[in-house]
């Protein structure tokens, strides 16, 4: 049996076109960052449609999320703003809002009456955790290109797994000099 035709997409029709439009140029970076941001794009549907499936917002899932990894401990609204990237004025909205959902609490510190401390109810636990079961099976068609690869009881096969942890890897080099934190 003949080899199978290479598949393509369209970044390989994009770059098919700046070659014959400007073959003096090396298009190879193109190949890879368009394509991640095209995924991105499917990601992103993949992730409101998670967050939407349970009644949640993106900025609500973040806040929720960084919550539920901090466990029992409660984190402070400069803790959250760090974790999600937004600025004091914003978290306070955010926390208001959570708050008057009974998806999280604030408090006063009891070491100093000063500061807050903000800690998931468990509503927000339930809310949070649905969208991530969601959000992660959602991940992992974006990432296998569905459910090819997956074993009969559901867990991935063994290459698919390993791909992903080499594409991981890879895409960590290339984000670690825009990260602040290392």
């Amino acid at each position: 049996m003949p080899p199978a035709a290479p598949r393509t997409d369209e970044v390989d029709r994009i770059v098919a076109g700046w070659a014959q439009a400007r073959p003096d140029l090396d298009t190879s970076p193109l190949e890879v960052f368009s394509r991640i941001s095209r995924l991105a794009r499917h990601l992103e549907s993949a992730r409101r449609a998670a967050f939407t499936a349970t009644g949640l917002e993106g900025w609500e899932f973040d806040v929720l999320s960084a919550l539920r990894r901090a466990g029992s401990e409660p984190l402070s609204p400069g803790a959250l703003m760090r974790q999600t990237l937004v600025t004091s004025g914003t978290m306070s909205t955010r926390l208001e809002k959570l708050a008057s959902r009974g998806l999280v609490r604030r408090e006063k510190d009891p070491r100093d009456g000063r500061a807050v401390r903000v800690s998931l109810e468990p509503a927000g636990t339930e809310k949070v955790d649905a969208a991530m079961e969601i959000l992660l099976e959602a991940e992992r068609e974006v990432l296998g290109g569905g459910h090819e690869g997956q074993r009969a009881d559901g867990h991935e096969a063994d290459g698919q797994r390993a791909d992903g942890e080499m594409l991981a890897r890879a895409l960590r080099e290339l984000l670690l000099p825009f990260e602040t934190e290392n």
